[in-house]
């Protein structure tokens, strides 16, 4: 039986998903000033470049992999030990004490009593990495993720409980504020928006790349319509449009964008019907 110790505060892993965790109670409890402080948080502590983002990268790579054979994913985490030889230990620490500081000074001590589901694997990956741990003890935690990482039991695995929520009460705060029901591209962008918060907005960017140049080239071609072309004023409205959605690419995702890009696939949905 493996007796190391784990400080939690510690494992950066954990304090990343207690905070996402932490964001989706304050969009439910209506706590929007909360809400975009602990997004400032994150984006500050583990931005590209920190110790934090560099360490968090790799507990990634061990925790969301899966259905690898034996020799890969061994090498897989052979080479993770590697990398996280090269983390600057020292500033980490020092990263990581500013961040549980500003927790306990403006949130609460009860982020990190937060349920994080994958715990056991992210206290796992934090003991592998922990220099302090025994050879003994670190090769039966290896054991123990070798056969996390050759696992087919989670690879079809659906979006938690938590995501659910929080996306049925964007689209239920959405509709009581605009009427109506969402259409498909725009459940797609909420959800999109909603998991960016687990993946550091790759899939939202991945997304609003291709859908932001959709919604432009349906607007554009919108100008040649009858109904429109012959309207100067419709014609100042529509070029409006373009140069809002031309504006997306110099400016960083935010709530006021997301209702924009709503309004916007609405207004495409009926220039187009």
């Amino acid at each position: 039986m493996i007796k190391a110790k784990h400080n939690k505060k510690r494992n950066t892993a954990f304090l990343y998903e207690a905070l996402v965790r932490e964001i989706a109670k304050s969009v439910i409890n209506k706590q929007p000033q909360r809400n975009n402080f602990i997004i400032s948080l994150v984006k500050e502590h583990f931005t590209q470049g920190t110790e934090l983002a560099k360490e968090l990268e790799l507990y990634k790579s061990l925790n969301e992999t899966s259905e690898l054979d034996p020799h890969t994913a061994e090498k897989l985490i052979q080479e993770a030990k590697r990398v996280h030889d090269k983390v600057d230990k020292k500033k980490l620490f020092i990263e990581q004490s500013r961040l549980i500081s500003k927790i306990n000074r403006n949130l609460s001590k009860n982020v990190f009593s937060n349920f994080v589901p994958n715990y056991k694997n992210l206290a796992t990956i934090a003991q592998i990495f922990n220099d302090d741990v025994s050879i003994k003890d670190k090769v039966l935690l290896e054991n123990v993720l070798l056969e996390k990482l050759t696992s087919t039991e989670n690879s079809n695995q659906k979006q938690t409980p938590t995501t659910n929520l929080v996306y049925k009460t964007f689209i239920k705060k959405f509709n009581e504020a605009y009427g109506g029901t969402l259409l498909g591209e725009q459940k797609r962008l909420l959800q999109n928006y909603i998991t960016s918060f687990n993946d550091n907005g790759v899939q939202l960017k991945i997304f609003l790349n291709e859908e932001l140049g959709r919604l432009k080239k349906l607007v554009k071609r919108s100008i040649n319509q009858e109904e429109i072309k012959d309207d100067s004023e419709m014609v100042e409205k529509t070029n409006k449009v373009l140069n809002i959605i031309e504006s997306f690419k110099s400016k960083p995702f935010d709530k006021e964008m997301l209702t924009q890009i709503l309004k916007i696939q609405h207004l495409t949905q009926e220039i187009k019907n």
